[in-house]
């Protein structure tokens, strides 16, 4: 017998299905969390939790000119009459809101320890005090005049408001974030006078475009300030779908030392980075030695943000130090956006801005009909009370002897001058200090006063068009109060480009100084300190002389050219001393024994070279294409022996001249060659002995310019007898001409 045998037939036991139990339940609970947990309410921006909190505190009295609660009195009330959860829970979600780094409008004006932007907890509620602001008083206004449907509490002993009045844009201004089931929310903080400014454009133009919108919301407005770095169209997407993200980034600058020194204060951080735990992430980071630019780091904060980084060294560019640190460090955040909200408190979905702006709207109409109509009904009671009153003070001694006389008083004065109930029991009320004359004057006035009210309140609820322009008087005011003149409604968050800073940390750690390059014909190299204007004097070794020798910087780097069309890469840091003769500059890269150097020169990102055989073949390449990573170089001209590579000229201009060995020269245009980053190219010139000497370009306005043996410059600017098209032979070169058939 198993023990399942034992389980009696009766007795209440019932038999579920396991997978319709666990689906009936976990909907259940998954339509729980989102409805009444994790999701905001799109009208009021709230969550239950946040909503009970603003709620209970009313209820209190906590107003923002009354005096301070303990907030241990106020979660208790919450968790007792409201909210039946966890007190700390519930005492964490009011720190929260009274927390000006974590919230961009404070619903709770705290009083005592609420926490830092460091991540320190609050102190415990029996020591901290609570009231509500102004923003949470205009969220409020209204409630108790119809404006929202309430609900029973947890127990029925109590009512809540489903949703809050809302006379402020609080999902959109303040943000809210929550996990759910299956679903999640994020929504980043934004300036309450752009919203408003939206919304009033939203309700002139219901079709706004996204486009126009973003024009008036620019993006998030984060408490803690910062730099947003996206594209204006990836805004505009995002904002169209209601999903996206904002690169958000730290603001900085620069403070001199002295001495050409410099360091970088940081005085906004991205938004919910606590401060200790970045800076805390940044030692890590220098110990791992991932942080080669950055020498320290120090905590200067007192109650503004401002955190010192020193570089390691005073040449490194403040803008390559700041982006190493954006790529790894939190110093750059990423902010979702996700605008999962409720929508009429009862189904979750995806809204775009302008729906969030839009059913916010909505529900402040309907706010303005219900107020109107709970005023209306207020203005008509009150005017069946004063037609009463009037009444008695017309028939004064007879209502009196009414009073006196009869057994039942009520039911004679409705009978003997057609009352209604309300009336009678009014007039029975009536105090006797009431009776004097100037009281009936101040009812007569007041009639007419309430009669006056009640024809416009009339008028607003019969036309769409009056109810529209009086919400957004409302929202003008609300713009007035939190507009950018206000200290806490001016914008915090700012708006830039990404800048074009290309960070090379080897590179940026080699100190900038000019030097002079010497390389010598049997190719030994060195980097003299300074811009040499005499190159006269320096010596060489037995039997060699100079070849190349030319001004640079220790950051450039060099690019040499090979008879075997090889370009091979030099970083002009690494070369030696000025100190001796150098060293073979074969030592830093695997140039054959065969080859000789044709060119050597500095890289200038974004420069074309020309570069041709001895055979006449050659064609155009870019710089950026040459460079070679490893010392083996690059192959880009291909030549086949006997012929070798003998020309790299820089291109500037629109011709190119190029002389054979047999002393004719040619001149075509410099579009005629192709551009390539590999291969043999096209034929420059004919021969039909020898090959090509040289060849360079030049400007067809400015002439062709060479140097003869003696250092005199010579320009020709009437070429058209050697003018030609590519390929051709040429012609001998004008009077001048250097004998070496070199452009010099």
């Amino acid at each position: 017998m198993t023990e399942h045998e034992n389980i009696p037939d009766s007795g209440g036991v019932e038999t579920v299905n396991l997978r319709d139990a666990l689906e009936e339940r976990y909907l259940a609970y998954a339509l729980s969390t989102i409805m009444h947990r994790a999701l905001p309410d799109v009208r009021d921006g709230l969550k239950p939790v946040h909503r009970r909190l603003l709620y209970a505190m009313r209820q209190l009295k906590l107003d923002p000119g009354s005096g301070f609660k303990k907030c241990a009195r106020v979660v208790g009330d919450v968790i007792g009459k409201y909210h039946p959860h966890g007190d700390q829970a519930v005492y964490d979600a009011l720190v929260r809101l009274a927390q000006d780094f974590a919230v961009r409008y404070p619903l709770i004006e705290g009083q005592g320890n609420f926490g830092n932007v460091d991540g320190d907890n609050a102190a415990a509620m029996r020591y901290t005090e609570s009231r509500l602001s102004d923003v949470a008083k205009a969220l409020l206004e209204g409630i108790d005049e119809d404006t929202v449907d309430f609900r029973e509490t947890y127990d029925g002993e109590e009512k809540e408001p489903v949703v809050l009045p809302g006379g402020f844009p609080n999902l959109l201004a303040n943000g809210s974030t929550g996990i759910a089931v299956g679903m999640a929310t994020s929504v980043p903080p934004h300036n309450a006078a752009e919203l408003c400014a939206a919304a009033l454009h939203l309700i002139k133009f219901p079709n706004a475009t996204p486009a126009k919108l973003v024009e008036l919301v620019p993006g998030p407005d984060l408490p803690t300030g910062g730099i947003i770095v996206d594209e204006r169209d990836a805004i505009v997407e995002a904002y169209r779908t209601g999903r996206g993200s904002f690169r958000v980034r730290a603001r900085w600058e620069t403070e001199k030392t002295g001495r050409g020194g410099y360091r970088i204060v940081v005085t906004e951080i991205p938004y919910q980075v606590p401060k200790s735990r970045l800076i805390e992430k940044i030692a890590e980071l220098m110990l791992a030695r991932k942080l080669p630019l950055l020498g320290d780091i120090r905590d200067e904060s007192a109650e503004d943000i401002r955190l010192v980084l020193e570089p390691k060294s005073r040449t490194v560019d403040p803008l390559v130090l700041m982006e190493s640190l954006f790529r790894v460090s939190d110093l750059e955040a990423r902010i979702s956006l996700n605008m999962n909200v409720l929508s009429g408190g009862r189904v979750p979905g995806v809204l775009s801005l302008r729906d969030v702006l839009r059913q916010w709207l909505d529900h402040r109409k309907v706010v303005l009909v219900r107020r109107t109509q709970h005023r209306l009904e207020k203005i008509a009671h009150r005017l069946e009370v004063l037609g009463g009153y009037l009444v008695a003070f017309i028939n004064l001694d007879e209502v009196i002897r009414i009073i006196r006389h009869e057994d039942e008083p009520k039911a004679e004065l409705k009978k003997a001058f057609e009352l209604s109930d309300i009336q009678a029991e009014a007039i029975l009320n009536m105090r006797l200090r009431s009776l004097r004359k100037l009281e009936e004057m101040a009812l007569r006035t007041e009639h007419e006063t309430l009669e006056g009210e009640q024809g416009e309140l009339r008028t607003l609820l019969a036309s769409d068009k009056a109810q529209w322009a009086e919400i957004a008087a409302e929202i003008r005011e609300t713009r007035k109060t939190f507009g950018p003149d206000s200290e806490l409604g001016r914008r915090r968050t700012s708006f830039a480009d990404t800048p074009k800073v290309d960070v090379d940390i080897a590179q940026a750690m080699i100190e900038k100084e000019p030097i002079t390059v010497v390389c010598s014909e049997k190719g030994w190299i060195r980097a003299m300190r300074g811009h040499l204007e005499d190159a006269a004097g320096l010596s060489y070794k037995s039997g060699d002389a100079a070849r190349f020798v030319f001004p640079a910087q220790t950051t450039d780097t060099l690019l040499a050219f090979t008879t075997d069309g090889r370009f091979f890469t030099i970083p002009a840091e690494r070369l030696p001393g000025g100190r001796g003769h150098g060293e073979p500059v074969r030592l830093m890269a695997d140039i054959g024994e065969a080859e000789d150097i044709v060119a050597l020169f500095v890289h200038v990102p974004g420069a074309r070279r020309l570069v041709a055989a001895s055979d006449g073949r050659g064609f155009v390449v870019a710089e950026d294409e040459v460079l070679a990573n490893t010392r083996k170089g690059k192959q880009v001209l291909n030549v086949k022996l006997p012929a070798e590579a003998r020309v790299c000229a820089r291109v500037a201009g629109d011709q190119v001249a190029v002389i054979g060995e047999n002393r004719k020269l040619l001149a075509f245009a410099l579009a005629d060659l192709p551009e390539m980053t590999r291969g043999r190219g096209v034929k420059l010139q004919s021969y039909k002995d020898g090959g090509l000497s040289d060849a360079k370009t030049f400007d067809k306005e400015t002439g062709l310019t060479w140097t003869d043996s003696s250092g005199r410059t010579w320009t020709v600017t009437d070429l058209k007898d050697w003018h030609g098209t590519r390929a051709q032979a040429g012609r001998l070169p004008p009077k001048g001409f250097p004998r070496n058939n070199r452009f010099g």
